[in-house]
């Protein structure tokens, strides 16, 4: 179906952009080392934008397992469509990292960091404490998602919320003002699909040296965004009038 299509392009440009800028920081030689905590967080809320203005006609602009899931919960969008829109973001943020990858294919091959090299895909929490890292997610989606709730706001029939392409721009700073406020602790992955595809892509590229892809940890950004989803979506229904 064609929102499929969408919800892969709309994800796909949102991990290009986004982790597009952390390789431009972390990866070694490129021109862009000064980038910067403020940088990532600028960069991925343009991604946010991007990504949403794309896609917000046809697939209403989930691009974010955790937004699908929310909508779902709270009566606004179909359970039938939700597998096939989780899938379709999972593969375009691997499409997405994919892309980084072709872009900054020489800087690869020259960065020994193994690191480095795995925060272009996925997060990794600064301290971790698998607890504490599950909550600070958990915090973050549900700002996120609470926000959109409000940002899209209304009720269509049985159509789901949607972020049409006015409401590109609030989305897109509130995903910088959770980077800004939230993200230190864990990077925040706020996405189950933005984390899960590209750590995948990491473990199958053929990538000189790459090292772990950390799956201990993979669990938390899956599941800590998720909950904290369900959590903003139930609370939305609560006070919503």
């Amino acid at each position: 179906m064609i929102v499929y299509l969408y919800e892969f392009i709309g994800t796909a440009l949102l991990i290009l952009i986004g982790n597009g800028v952390v390789a431009n920081l972390v990866l070694k030689g490129t021109k862009g080392p000064d980038t910067g905590w403020t940088g990532i967080s600028l960069a991925w809320g343009i991604a946010v934008f991007i990504g949403v203005y794309v896609s917000a006609d046809v697939s209403h602009a989930h691009i974010n397992p955790a937004v699908t899931l929310a909508l779902a919960v709270a009566g606004k969008f179909s359970w039938q469509l939700v597998p096939g829109y989780m899938l379709a973001q999972i593969l375009g943020a691997m499409m997405g990292n994919f892309m980084v990858w072709l872009s900054y294919k020489k800087h690869y091959d020259a960065t020994e960091d193994q690191g480095a090299i795995l925060a272009t895909f996925c997060t990794a929490p600064a301290i971790r404490s698998p607890f504490w890292n599950f909550v600070t997610e958990a915090i973050g989606t549900f700002v996120l998602v609470f926000g959109v709730f409000f940002i899209a706001g209304g009720t269509f029939g049985d159509e789901p919320i949607s972020l049409g392409s006015l409401d590109a721009l609030p989305v897109a700073l509130l995903v910088m003002g959770i980077g800004f406020g939230l993200g230190g602790p864990t990077g925040y992955a706020i996405n189950p699909a933005r984390d899960f595809g590209p750590r995948l892509l990491h473990a199958i590229l053929p990538l000189k040296g790459k090292g772990s892809s950390d799956w201990g940890y993979a669990w938390i950004p899956i599941v800590a965004p998720l909950c904290g989803a369900v959590v903003a979506a139930l609370t939305y229904l609560a006070i919503a009038v």
